[in-house]
């Protein structure tokens, strides 16, 4: 993937993470973190599909994690203190469309194939395996991150903006903010 999505991708992946935890031990925890950053690279590509995307994304910002804060009913936390500044990088729609990807395995290999059309490529993803294929160990290592019914708030901000974007075709440039 592309450096300049990385920080966008790092903080969605953990925000996934923070708010819909893993099973316990060193494993599972892996696991889930390979399958949450795995939707956030595909989501954040198809957010960002070219060159110019990814560089006004650096200028401007993506953002930050109030209103998924909101939906989960997480507490606010101070984006001035420093322990929660990643924070400011998580992208809203990114969150939502990888929360798309985790809950449907037939929409995690559409948005797959789409990378194509992307800047990225589909080799900025690898063969995301663990997303579009998961075993009854990826399923056990993230039942909370993996669950429907848990990622439906958060799934449903932005779902119709993946629908549509994936019934489009290849990506060529960002849809519009929401």
């Amino acid at each position: 993937m592309s450096s300049d999505l990385s920080p966008v991708i790092a903080a969605c992946a953990r925000w996934l993470l923070a708010a819909f935890p893993p099973a316990s031990g060193p494993l599972n925890h892996a696991l889930a973190e390979a399958q949450a950053r795995q939707a956030a690279t595909i989501a954040a590509a198809l957010r960002y599909p070219t060159a110019l995307d990814a560089e006004l994304l650096n200028l401007v910002g993506p953002g930050g994690s109030d209103r998924l804060d909101s939906v989960t009913g997480t507490d606010a936390h101070p984006l001035d203190a420093a322990e929660y500044a990643w924070r400011t990088w998580v992208d809203e729609t990114v969150v939502s469309w990888a929360a798309c990807l985790l809950s449907d395995q037939d929409l995690a290999v559409a948005a797959a194939a789409c990378l194509a059309g992307t800047h990225h490529g589909v080799e900025s993803v690898g063969d995301a395996r663990r997303l579009t294929i998961p075993g009854p160990r990826d399923h056990h290592a993230a039942p909370l991150l993996r669950h429907p019914d848990l990622l439906h708030p958060i799934a449903d901000l932005h779902r119709d903006a993946l629908l549509g974007l994936l019934d489009a075709g290849p990506a060529t440039a960002s849809p519009e903010p929401t």
